[in-house]
Formats: structure tokens, sequence, C-alpha cells
């Protein structure tokens, strides 16, 4: 299966630690994901992405991309093919406008849905579908439910009306694939476990495949010079409000303190930081 690595925070940030220097960082996950990679990241309120089909840890754009960005929202991604060959067009993340989706799963007999699941899609969105994957369509499939309650070229996005578009599409889903495994049980059975984000609102579904998150650290080593420091940079929150949120496929090593998700439970963060 893919790892995913998903970062939202009050303030500009660096993630080269996540992606690189951590000793459990996505980069040293990809060497048993090793079928492309990519990270997207915002700048100025649009979405950048660079992909590459090789493997992340030998790559050297991946070191010079995690090294330089700076953002206040990143999703990226490694890849361990189930569907499509190893090409860019079915490397994550996925982008239509602001919105971008990295999955780690899989939808078993995929081949025997597709045309079923791409018949969910609306046709503004089906002409996008550019590879081979289910998880791009699934994505589409996302997408044609969140427009139908959200004006999807809004940048604030009531997270509310998110969740309840993206549980009506996966009720979707499942009524033609079948339920996802609530347990890990290889690389063909079914999962859902994604993260997708306009740049202001980010969601996460732990599907099946594990999923951690973390929004305060034992100790933050900036305390002391960081304007955006508060309480809930090193506890749980009592308002509700965070000042970061991240989501991991596996604990990384540092300071944040990792809660793991549970299979069918929906965490995220609106334009407001409320999670």
């Amino acid at each position: 299966m893919c790892r995913l690595f998903g970062f939202r925070s009050v303030i500009q940030s660096q993630v080269h630690q996540s992606l690189v220097d951590a000793d459990n960082a996505l980069g040293v996950q990809s060497e048993r994901h090793p079928h492309g990679w990519g990270v997207a990241y915002y700048a100025a309120g649009a979405p950048h992405i660079v992909k590459s089909v090789q493997t992340a840890l030998s790559d050297n754009l991946f070191q010079k991309v995690s090294g330089v960005v700076s953002s206040e929202t990143v999703l990226a991604h490694v890849r361990l093919a189930t569907h499509g060959e190893k090409t860019i067009l079915n490397t994550h993340p996925f982008q239509f406008g602001n919105w971008v989706f990295a999955h780690n799963g899989n939808i078993k007999d995929f081949e025997k849905h597709r045309d079923e699941l791409k018949s969910h899609i609306l046709p503004k969105f089906k002409r996008y579908i550019l590879g081979e994957t289910d998880s791009e369509i699934l994505f589409y499939v996302l997408m044609s439910h969140i427009s139908s309650r959200i004006d999807i070229t809004r940048p604030a996005c009531e997270i509310g009306l998110l969740k309840a578009a993206v549980s009506e599409a996966l009720d979707k889903v499942m009524e033609i694939t079948g339920p996802y495994s609530k347990v890990e049980a290889g690389n063909t059975e079914t999962y859902y476990t994604f993260i997708i984000t306009n740049g202001t609102t980010m969601l996460a579904h732990q599907g099946g495949q594990k999923l951690y998150y973390s929004t305060y650290k034992n100790r933050c080593v900036e305390r002391d010079t960081c304007p955006s420091f508060a309480p809930e940079c090193e506890a749980p929150t009592k308002t509700g409000y965070i000042n970061h949120l991240i989501f991991s496929s596996e604990p990384l090593s540092g300071e944040n303190v990792w809660l793991e998700m549970q299979p069918g439970e929906m965490i995220g963060v609106d334009w407001q930081m409320k999670l």
C-alpha cells in the first residue's frame, strides 16, 4: 500500500524534517513504496504539484523539493502501485482546481467496477480523468458529490458540508464495490484511506489502512520565538482551535504526539483551523 503525509498550519512551515530528515520520514518509507512520489504545496493560494515516477529516497528532485517547500498546507504521497502503470499520470496527488487528493488504498476487482463508478462522475469532471488508477476515479466521484454541496471555487469551505459530501460519496462507492476492509489484509483488498484539501480546509478518512494524526507536541522547540505559539501547541485543544494538524501513515520521530485514527473516522480542520 502507499503512504500519506498531510500538513496544515497557521503559519508557513518547512516540512523537510517530515519528508526527509526524520528517522521514519516519508522518503524513508518510500523504500517499501518505490513506485513514484508527489508533493503538493500551496503558494499564494494555489496548489503547486511536483511528481516523479522515481523512488523518493533516491530521487534528487524529492530532496530538492522537500528542502525548499515552505507552506501552510502540504500533501505528499509515495506510491506502491496496485492499479495502473508506473507513470506520472498515475502518480498522486491528483488535482482539480484548488482541490488536491491522495489515496492509500485499493478497490478490489476495480476493472469490474470501473464503468459503474465512472457513471457517478459528473461530465464536467469526467473529461479530466487522464490515468488508469482506481484512486483517480475515487477522487472524481468525491469531487462530484462535493461540488453538489459546496462552491468548489471558494477558499472558505464549511467542513460539515465537506464531511457530509464525502460520506455520501463513500456510501455510493461502497454500494458498488462493497465495504472496505477494517483491517490491513493484503494489497488486493479494498481500502479507502485518503486525504483531501483545497489548501485551507483539510479532511482525512481512515478507510482500513492506518492513519495517524497530531495536533500538538510534547514541547515545541520554537515556543519562545514563534509568534503563533499557544497552549494548543503543547496540549490537546480546549477551544476546538489548533495551530497545526499533521497526518501520517506512520508516526514520525520527533516531539509530535501521535494518535491513531479508527476505521470510518474522519478528522479535519476548516479554514479557521477549527478541529
